[in-house]
């Protein structure tokens, strides 16, 4: 088995515990309120939601997959990081037996908002080395979502209804 591994930073406006409760901690129940044309359900299989549980992601009917899974490996909620790990799904496909994440958010420099870090341990089959651009729609996906969620917390925050 090979290893690939990428790494990226992307900034917000948001502080790192409002992002990190709404992408990791709540993402099961937030995500698909804001992206249903993307995310039918997100559900534990096992666990609620700690380490070792199980979280699957379910597409919607007509998108080109069907489901993953994924393996809670390590919550630090005082430091905003999270490891999981790809475990399960067609978007595996034939390359690929896991990809590892970790996914930190720091508080950035100007002492607002936040850099969220993630590495991708792409684990694949046998000794196929992945390049970028393989890898590359999935991670735009990822940035994509991320945005998303800071988008709604602007909103939320202008509207007064910001309860986190």
């Amino acid at each position: 088995m090979g290893v690939t591994t990428f790494t990226q930073e992307f900034t917000t406006s948001a502080p790192p515990s409002k992002m990190f409760k709404a992408l990791i901690l709540d993402s099961h129940n937030l995500i698909p309120k804001l992206m249903p044309q993307s995310i039918n359900s997100i559900e534990f299989v096992e666990g609620d939601g700690g380490v070792d549980s199980i979280e699957q992601t379910n597409f919607p009917e007509g998108s080109h997959f069907k489901y993953l899974k994924h393996k809670i490996d390590a919550l630090d909620t005082a430091n905003f990081m999270c490891k999981y790990t790809l475990i399960e799904g067609d978007v595996l496909g034939d390359k690929l037996e896991s990809v590892v994440y970790t996914v930190k958010f720091v508080a950035a420099g100007s002492g607002s908002g936040s850099v969220c870090k993630m590495t991708s341990h792409y684990n694949t089959k046998g000794d196929i080395n992945l390049k970028e651009e393989e890898i590359k729609a999935g991670k735009d996906k990822a940035i994509g979502m991320y945005k998303v969620v800071e988008e709604y917390l602007f909103h939320m925050v202008l509207v007064g209804l910001f309860f986190f």
